[in-house]
Order: structure tokens, then sequence, then C-alpha cells
């Protein structure tokens, strides 16, 4: 009951951070920050108010739990996805060498899968040579909390543990401009 009610009001915050972004999309509430430009170039919708992202936490794919609370002091690239989701599939590669650009110290890349096939997972992973953390939402409970609607979806989330942007569809996270946005939201 406690788990229940947890996870209803958790998806009432997301559902409130859905419609102030929706409102932010639609050119409702404007945004004036001086890294607007990268986001626009990397066609990241920017979270347009000071908001928390939700907690959770999941297994990684090896058993290991990880608590989001944990991460605070990191910037957090949270990247949702499938094994059978063609362009999470070409995205993927991309991700690892955006980790690869940074100390884990300071940036954490996390990918949130509702595959439920632990054996095809870890042979994707295998295949492509990818070393981030996989975290199974098997019950899709933290993908409902984050509004994910469509795969590949990734969120920003910034060192204080506020969601700073989210783009829905695959990006080129290993370009110049991703990197330079990544090392803006270290400052």
């Amino acid at each position: 009951m406690i788990r229940r009610r947890h996870n209803l009001r958790s998806a009432r915050l997301a559902a409130m951070a859905f419609a102030v972004w929706a409102l932010f999309c639609a050119g409702v509430v404007p945004v004036a920050t001086a890294d607007a430009d990268s986001f626009a170039a990397m066609k990241i919708s920017r979270s347009p108010a000071v908001m928390e992202a939700p907690v959770f936490r999941l297994k990684t794919l090896d058993g290991q739990e990880i608590d989001s609370s944990s991460l605070r002091g990191k910037v957090v690239v949270l990247n949702f996805w499938a094994t059978w989701c063609g362009p999470c599939k070409e995205e993927m590669p991309a991700l690892e060498r955006l980790r690869r650009s940074f100390d884990q110290n300071q940036v954490a890349l996390l990918a949130v899968t509702i595959d439920l096939q632990r054996a095809g997972i870890r042979a994707f992973m295998k295949q492509l040579d990818l070393t981030f953390p996989v975290l199974l939402d098997e019950d899709r409970d933290v993908s409902a909390m984050f509004l994910v609607r469509g795969l590949p979806t990734t969120v920003l989330i910034g060192r204080d543990g506020t969601l700073i942007g989210r783009a829905v569809g695959p990006r080129a996270w290993d370009s110049p401009q991703s990197v330079a946005l990544v090392k803006d939201l270290l400052k």
C-alpha cells in the first residue's frame, strides 16, 4: 500500500512536470538562459522551471540496486531504451563514447530498459561493447514517472537533482555539441 501511494505521488509530480514542459514546448513559458543555444542545437527541451527529478530505485542487470538519490552531485544522463528499438541501437555507441569522455565521479550515464530478456540485453551490451549500467524497469514504474512515451528518451538531471532537459528520439551524444552541453552542466 505504501509503495502504491508513493508511486501515485510520483506519478502526480511527473504529470505536473510534464504539464510545465508541454507549456514550454508550446511557447507559453519562455526560457532565457545563456546555454539555450546548446539545447536548441541538440533539439533538447529544457525544463523551464526548477523541478526535482523523481527519485527511484532499480536493479542493474547484475543485480546491484541503484538509488537515484545517491547520484546527487553528478550530472545524470538517463536514457530509456529497449533492444528491439532500432533508433536506440543506433544511439547506444554514441552514449558509450559520451560516458568515456567524462569522469564517472562527475557524470553518470544510466540506461533504463523495459526489456525482460536479460540474456538478450547482455548479448546486446556485449555486441556493442557497452559498459554503462543497465537498469531494469520491468514494471515500467520509472518510465511512467518520467512520462516516457517513445524510445529512446533521454533525460538530463543536474548535479542538484533537478530536471534539466529531455530529448525524445536518438541524438549524436558524442558530438562536440553534446560534450559541450554536458561540460556546461558541470559548471
